[in-house]
């Protein structure tokens, strides 16, 4: 029997495709159905171990068992195990948690501003940049790029300067004599905004001018942060410290966890009563953490990024980059955009029907972000089904 993919009772606020996922092991996935997908999506960077890895679902059994949630009156031990080993792997000094990359982001645009009121500024400015996504609140939204989602929702809250990619001289000239700016805040690889990365001497020239300015320099990553690209954190390609650095996505394997990581510039700003959280750092979250980066380092997954996405995109290249209508392939290990010259949002569902799961962002970008324990054979299988369909659509197109 057919069981059909519908939802009638919730908010129609996702274009949803016509399935429902019921279970998954390592980079498959099976809907009600039946049938079989391979995840080139990870839950949209989300599922670091895939699906029911063999070490993370004992850990996680065995925390439901004992408990799940603890309102934040109390310590929570995993809470600092996590804080310790994510101040350890980053270079920087405390942690806030939180349940998502919305919150991650707002409490850090909270910090930039209380940094700026701390400093004397009325009105604190925070540079943002084009084609940046932040998230879906009133904040974040305000700070992100993408004109179409704000339509509906205005006015948008003031105090965002917004500045081109990997133009340091633009930065310079929308920011100079103004000196109600406090921090800049930027993701080391857009992902929404189309695979777009920031240049390593545009970041770090962005660190030396935050630091003559004394502003905080706030780095989302979100999405590419947590070994995605082969480093813990992507922008530490650039051999930079940010001041704020917003984390969620992969941090959990799937379990909601959201984290601001401080260096010494920002980890004081808040005190008790400024900010906080009911669900944030409760224990199932923080073992779901705890037990992501310990597996992570165990089963050389940074490493494992490296490998597979150079082969992966290797791969792609071969095939695609020669053909008319392929803008450019790009991104940096296990998070990779074929940008098209066309909208190609068809090729989502398309490969959907192939029994692949990827996205289109930007409109034009497809977007693989797998899980990072996929295989150099499991890379090879995603693009064997994938170049394909980009092929078909650019001869539909040309």
């Amino acid at each position: 029997m057919t069981i059909p993919a519908a939802s009638p009772h919730t908010m129609n606020t996702y274009g949803r495709l016509p399935v429902a996922l019921s279970h998954g092991k390592g980079l498959r996935v099976w809907d009600t159905n039946g049938k079989c997908y391979l995840d080139g999506l990870a839950g949209i960077a989300v599922n670091t171990l895939g699906h029911a890895h063999p070490k993370l679902t004992p850990a996680l059994q065995d925390q439901i068992g004992k408990m799940i949630h603890s309102c934040n009156y109390y310590h929570i031990p995993n809470q600092e195990a996590l804080a310790a080993k994510l101040v350890e792997l980053s270079g920087l000094t405390n942690v806030f948690f939180c349940s998502t990359g919305l919150e991650a982001n707002e409490a850090a645009l909270k910090l930039a501003r209380k940094f700026g009121h701390n400093k004397g500024i009325e009105k604190p400015e925070i540079v943002v940049y084009e084609k940046s996504f932040h998230g879906r609140s009133l904040a974040t939204l305000a700070a992100t790029g993408n004109e179409k989602i704000k339509e509906g929702f205005g006015p948008m809250m003031e105090g965002f300067i917004r500045v081109p990619v990997n133009d340091i001289e633009a930065l310079k000239k929308a920011t100079i004599g103004n000196p109600n700016v406090a921090a800049v805040f930027m993701e080391t690889i857009q992902g929404e905004g189309g695979i777009q990365p920031m240049r390593i001497e545009y970041l770090k020239a962005v660190r030396q001018l935050c630091d003559e300015q004394d502003w905080l320099m706030m780095i989302d990553e979100v999405q590419c942060g947590m070994g995605r690209t082969g480093k813990w954190f992507a922008h530490q390609w650039a051999g930079i410290l940010p001041d704020v650095m917003p984390l969620a996505k992969g941090l959990g394997s799937g379990v909601p966890v959201g984290a601001v990581v401080a260096g010494p510039k920002a980890a004081n700003i808040f005190q008790p009563g400024n900010h906080g959280t009911t669900f944030g750092g409760n224990p199932l979250a923080m073992r779901a953490g705890v037990e992501t980066i310990r597996i992570m380092e165990e089963d050389g997954l940074l490493e494992n990024a490296t490998r597979v996405g150079k082969h992966l995109r290797s791969a792609l290249e071969k095939n695609l980059s020669h053909l008319q209508g392929v803008k450019e392939i790009r991104g940096q290990g296990l998070m990779l955009g074929i940008e098209l010259e066309k909208p190609c949002g068809v090729i989502m569902n398309r490969a959907l029907e192939a029994g692949l799961l990827l996205s289109v962002t930007a409109d034009t970008v497809v977007r693989l972000v797998p899980p990072l324990i996929i295989t150099e054979a499991e890379a090879d299988e995603i693009a064997s089904i994938l170049v394909p369909l980009i092929k078909s659509f650019l001869a539909e197109n040309a």
